[in-house]
This record gives C-alpha cells, sequence and structure tokens, in this order.
C-alpha cells in the first residue's frame, strides 16, 4: 500500500443522513477489536491444551538465536484466525498488529507501545511449506519446521478420549466421503465424474459431533480405499484406554466390502451397519413385503375415497386427492442374504420398502447386529438413518472453518492445512460441549457460534494494572458469554 493510499483512509467519510446529523466515518478509533469473543476460545484452550498438543506434533530446526515466534505461538495464530474466520495467511499481515490476538497468545502489551507484532504471513507461511519429503527436515533448506502426520492423527482420537469423563457404554463411527474442489496444479488433483470437477476427496471418522480423523485422498481412488486402515487405527486407539465399550461402525454403500465387514465381525464388541447397492436379487427378495405395503396402502386409500364420497359426489380426482391425505406405507423386513463370490458368509440385511401413490422405494442396508437384539424398523431408522447428521459437519468444516482451502502444490501441504481446519474445529467443538451446553447455542452450527458470541466489537484498554476489554452494551448474547465464562472458570486444567 503506497503512502498516498494510506493518507486516504486516514481521512473521514461523510454520508449525509437525511434530517439527521452528518455521519462520519474513519480508521482512526485506536485499540478496537472486532474479535473481543477470542477470550473464550483462548481460555477454553488453556484449560484444555489443545493447540499445545497439537504443536507437540511439530519439529524446529530453525536456529534458536534468529527465533522470534515458537512454534507453539506460530499454531495458536494460524488455528484462532480461523477460528475467528480469517481464511487466509495474507490476513495475518493486519491481525499481528490486533492486540486482541496478542492477548490471545499471551503476548504481553507495554503500555507505552499500546501493541504487540505477531507473525507475518510470510512465518505463517512456513508452518505449510511442505516439501514432497515431509520427512527432510534440517536438510531442506527453506523446510525448517516439520511434522509428524503419526502424532497428529493419534492426537486427533487422544481429544476425543479426554472429552469423555468416563467410559460411555457404546459409541458410533461415522465414515464419509465429501468433496474438496480445487482451482490449480495440486499434486495428487483428479477430474471425478462424481462430483462433477477436479477435486480432492477426504476421509472423514466422526463420533458425534467429535472429529476422529481426516485423511486427504486423491478423487480417483475407490471410495473405501484407506477405510479400513483409518478403523483399524482409530478403534486400537479406542481400544487402549477404553476396553469394554461397544463399537458401531456405520457408513453408506461404499463401506459395505467384504475386508471391512469381516474384519468388524472378527472384533469382540465391532459392529457394523452399512447401505447396501439394491440388486435384482435383493428385489426379489423383497417382493412381499412389497406387496404387504402395497395392500396396506391400497386398503388405506379406498377407505379414505368412501368417506369423501359421503361428503363429496364421486368423482375420478377423489383418489388422487385421498392419497394426499395418507401417508406411504412403510414396512421393514430382515432378509437372509449372501452373494455369489465376493462375501464370505451369509449377513442380515434389512430392506426398507416404501410405497405410496408415485413408486414404490426399496432400501437396503446390512449389518452384523442380530435380529433379537435391534429389530427391523429400529435398526433402520435409529441406528443407520442418524448417519445423515454427519453432513452437518461437513458444512461447517468446509463452509465455516475452510477446509477445501487446499491449494499448495504439495499434496503433504495440503493435509497439513486440513488438519489445521479440524483442530480449529475441535476447538470450536469443545467449547460448544464444555459452555455452551443448554444454552439456545447448543446444538448452533461453528458458523453461529462465532457470528452471535465470538465476533463482538470492544475497546481496548492498556493500562500498568490491567487490560480492559470493554464490550458493547448492547450485545444480545450477552448472557450466554456469561454462562461460558462460569463453565470455563469450573474447568480444570488439563497441563
Amino acid at each position: 500500500m503506497t503512502p498516498a493510499s494510506t493518507d486516504r483512509i486516514a481521512k473521514q467519510f461523510k454520508f449525509e443522513q437525511p434530517k439527521s446529523h452528518v455521519v462520519v466515518v474513519n480508521f482512526q478509533g485506536g485499540q478496537v477489536t472486532s474479535d473481543a469473543g477470542l477470550t473464550l476460545i483462548a481460555e477454553t484452550d488453556r484449560k484444555l491444551q489443545i493447540t499445545s498438543k497439537f504443536a507437540q506434533c511439530f519439529q524446529d530446526y530453525r536456529q534458536p538465536n534468529r527465533i522470534d515466534h515458537s512454534i507453539e505461538s506460530l499454531i495458536k495464530q494460524r488455528i484462532y484466525g480461523l477460528v475467528m474466520g480469517y481464511e487466509d495467511l495474507n490476513d495475518h499481515e493486519e491481525l499481528r498488529h490486533d492486540p486482541m490476538f496478542a492477548l490471545a497468545l499471551g503476548k504481553r502489551i507495554k503500555v507505552e507501545e499500546q501493541s504487540v507484532i505477531l507473525a507475518g504471513k510470510s512465518t505463517l507461511n512456513r508452518l505449510e511449506h511442505c516439501p514432497e519429503d515431509v520427512e527432510q527436515g534440517a536438510d531442506s533448506r527453506y523446510h525448517k519446521i516439520g511434522h509428524s502426520p503419526e502424532q497428529i492423527e493419534g492426537l486427533f482420537v487422544k481429544l476425543f478420549l479426554e472429552s469423555y469423563s468416563k467410559e460411555p457404554q457404546q459409541i458410533i463411527l461415522d465414515l464419509d466421503v465429501t468433496d474438496d474442489l480445487v482451482h490449480g496444479n495440486q499434486e495428487q488433483v483428479f477430474f471425478n465424474t462424481y462430483y462433477g470437477g477436479y477435486c480432492y476427496a477426504p476421509l472423514y471418522i466422526f463420533c458425534g459431533k467429535h472429529l476422529l480423523a481426516a485423511k486427504l485422498r486423491p478423487s480417483n481412488v475407490d471410495p473405501a480405499f484407506g477405510a479400513l486402515s483409518e478403523i483399524q487405527r482409530v478403534i486400537k486407539q479406542i481400544r487402549q484406554k477404553w476396553q469394554n465399550v461397544e463399537i458401531l461402525v456405520r457408513g453408506d454403500s461404499a463401506y459395505s466390502r467384504e475386508n471391512i465387514m469381516d474384519w468388524c465381525e472378527s472384533q469382540t464388541r465391532v459392529d457394523y451397519v452399512f447401505g447396501l447397492a439394491q440388486n435384482s436379487r435383493l428385489i426379489q427378495m423383497a417382493m412381499k413385503t412389497k406387496d404387504r405395503a402395497r395392500i396396506e396402502f391400497e386398503q388405506k386409500l379406498s377407505t379414505v375415497v368412501s368417506f369423501l364420497e359421503t361428503v363429496f359426489k364421486p368423482d375420478e380426482q377423489l383418489p388422487g386427492l385421498a392419497s394426499d391425505l395418507i401417508d406411504n406405507s412403510i414396512w421393514y423386513k430382515s432378509l437372509d442374504y449372501q452373494t455369489r463370490e465376493s462375501w464370505s458368509r451369509s449377513r442380515r440385511v434389512v430392506c426398507k420398502v416404501e410405497y405410496g401413490a408415485k413408486a414404490a422405494k426399496i432400501r437396503f442396508v446390512v449389518t452384523s447386529l442380530a435380529t433379537n437384539k435391534v429389530p427391523p424398523s429400529q435398526l433402520y431408522k435409529q441406528k443407520y438413518c442418524q448417519r445423515g447428521e454427519m453432513e452437518n459437519r461437513f458444512k461447517e468444516q468446509q463452509l465455516e472453518l475452510f477446509s477445501d482451502r487446499t491449494s499448495t502444490h504439495t499434496f503433504a501441504g495440503n493435509q497439513l492445512r486440513l488438519w489445521f481446519s479440524s483442530i480449529a474445529y475441535v476447538l470450536m467443538n469443545a467449547l460448544r460441549q464444555r459452555c455452551l451446553a443448554k444454552t439456545e447455542l447448543q446444538n448452533a452450527t461453528v458458523g453461529t457460534i462465532r457470528t452471535k458470541l465470538l465476533k463482538l466489537g470492544a475497546l481496548i484498554t492498556v493500562s500498568t494494572r490491567r487490560i480492559l476489554i470493554a464490550i458493547t452494551n448492547y450485545c444480545p448474547y450477552k448472557h450466554i458469554f456469561a454462562t461460558a465464562h462460569r463453565r470455563l472458570k469450573m474447568l480444570p486444567n488439563t497441563a
């Protein structure tokens, strides 16, 4: 920015208001921040040590006498930026002077200077600069900060386990893949016909709102590629702490593969429920159930038509009107099914038949849960259909925490960016789980929490005795802020 443009910004901007005072706007407000809610995030992080544990997965090969910003400080600044909605490193050229970020990072603000200079975009970029061989370490001239993928992957499960005060009776692990569209020449990018673009296809594992795995993959692989190894890794780590928990692995038809199902069946207290693509044999096996659903629907339709004929004159349009007034007939049935070659054994398949005026819809799921343990309707509605909630986690990751900003050249660098976004999600979910329970924001998305509780305007005053962050009197969610603060005070330090 040129000095002339700086002078123009320093000037005042007038807005004429009819029948009112002239409105004057300038950029000379002094120590004012729009991110006062970052205090909640920083305190949550200080109590739970999420970014500190993440920083331990990195190695610093820089010369100690030339370091102004530690790895932990760089990581905090990057993660807090994502949490507050700053997706690009370029944003930190201005944020490095923001006193709110300095306070969140634990930097001391001197009264006479009234500011602290944090890391700029070039310094932060060293975190994400990953050559093809991430193990180069000190042998690389420019790659001075390394990381351990294995430690990072294990950290997500570790943080999940630490979020529970005691071992639960059952947990459900959801598997799914989403598209991560790219617009460049990144490594291992391919055109995917299903998603209709050049993209990555990251694999996620969630347990409710908890993120356990985020694995970046090229989009030219099978949807189930790497799923078994990720399941094995996650469950092995869970079993090290929780020996008796019942684990249900859940996913769509992409994961109803022999190797995944066979491994789950070989484990103790590990079950699965996966969608199953229909074929002619399955449709034939479901015909009796379809006929029962059709007969039930036709009986309901006949009853309603007869009633309408007592009110209105007989008309050809009455059956159509009656079909709009009644619900579709839905039937569930357990089947014993085995493929000719791909499956090693016969397995329980549950079919759902929905018969209505337009057409019959038939869907199938395969499971290791016995019929006497979970009836067909309960299995489909309560065990399988709930997996749709995982789509909301994708929206939070991509739309609100920028996990799709995989625009670096190397695949390893883009995987690291995905992990930064994932840690930002873990931090936000910790705030939601620990501080916002039983408030109107307990089920709010990350974006909603940021808008209503974190993006708060405030005046910062630094004196020799204290630092005052004065938020506007008219904040509509100050009662939730007070609740979150009270609960944070009750959290023990994990350090």
